[in-house]
């Protein structure tokens, strides 16, 4: 049974209709089980005046209108509907299916591997047991070789990439443009550099995140020195999860380690300074200060790409090793 509600009457639990089609939203569905209180905030922001859930699926609640056939009925007393599902998959099955397609057209292809993507970290987060992490590092590796092999199409997602912050899209955007730059550094160079490795550690870089509290990680406004403690733990965090996986690499090691670090000096874990960064941190610093400058915050104005460029040139020059800088510009032009 459907029934049209406000958003801020959504509830865990919900099965949830948008109203508008998947490409012109975050979620990798336009329907779907809402499992957390970060689904209902993401349907929040993008000010819908209503949305539709299915009482058949998921839960409800009294005094809402029900909508049958397009006409409403009268408002009266219902018994909270409980629900089941069945476990998802850590892998979207539309993410296999995007990328061994090779006659999709390429802008469709673009927005299904990035949709699909961010679904299978959202789940990751959601669920990061070591299975789970070792069957995604091997789907990463899927997706790096598209990355490789299909510029027209990765370069496309530049553009598509969005920008709210979350852990799981972060990742993903991070993941992007980790790998792109390193493209242009390592393929086809005589030294060997494993890809899928780097991959991982790209697209996994924030893992650690999950081992901080969440009220910190979903703060709207900046946060505290003490707050700021309590975040920097995540990069140790990351390096442990993997490690107690059996999925730790030295690539993903490096980067999930020193994707803070500063070229001045002044970034963390470590305060490690010019040539003590590996290459690998390096890329995943200058990926990381370019998402998180283009991310919609509470406390500071969205930055358009070219203006992140620019406040990274002029402002955070030496924070990047500047001719990596000047090679991760040209993935824009």
């Amino acid at each position: 049974m459907l029934k049209k509600i406000d958003p801020s009457s959504l509830e865990v639990g919900m099965y949830v209709i948008l109203p508008v089609s998947w490409l012109k939203h975050p979620f990798f569905k336009s329907s779907f089980l809402i499992k957390n209180r970060g689904d209902i905030d993401r349907i929040l922001a993008y000010g819908f005046s209503e949305v539709t859930i299915d009482t058949a699926k998921g839960a409800s609640f009294p005094n809402v209108d029900t909508i049958s056939h397009g006409m409403e009925q009268p408002r009266g007393k219902e018994v909270a509907f409980q629900t089941s599902w069945t476990p998802e998959t850590i892998i979207p099955e539309a993410l296999k299916e995007a990328i061994s397609d090779h006659r999709m057209p390429y802008e469709k292809k673009a927005n299904a591997v990035y949709t699909a993507s961010v679904e299978m970290m959202k789940r990751l987060i959601e669920d990061p047991k070591a299975e789970n992490i070792r069957e995604v590092k091997e789907e990463i590796a899927d997706v790096v070789d598209w990355i490789l092999s299909d510029d027209q199409t990765t370069r496309h997602m530049l553009k598509i990439t969005t920008h709210d912050f979350y852990t799981y899209t972060h990742s993903v955007n991070v993941g992007i443009l980790g790998v792109m730059l390193s493209k242009k550094f390592f393929v086809n160079h005589d030294d060997a550099h494993n890809m899928h490795e780097l991959g991982a550690g790209f697209f996994l870089h924030d893992l650690g995140k999950v081992k901080v509290d969440p009220a910190i990680i979903n703060k709207v406004g900046k946060l505290t020195d003490e707050e700021m403690k309590k975040m920097r733990i995540h990069p140790y965090q990351g390096y442990l999860m993997l490690k107690e996986a059996g999925q730790l690499s030295e690539e993903s090691r490096t980067i999930i380690l020193q994707h803070h670090e500063r070229n001045d000096g002044n970034g963390y874990p470590r305060r490690l300074r010019g040539r003590d960064i590996h290459p690998y941190g390096r890329i995943g610093c200058i990926a990381d200060v370019y998402d998180a400058l283009t991310a919609v915050r509470s406390y500071k104005p969205k930055l358009s790409p070219f203006e992140a460029l620019r406040v990274m040139k002029d402002e955070m020059i030496n924070h990047f090793e500047k001719d990596l800088f000047e090679q991760f510009v040209l993935l824009f032009q």
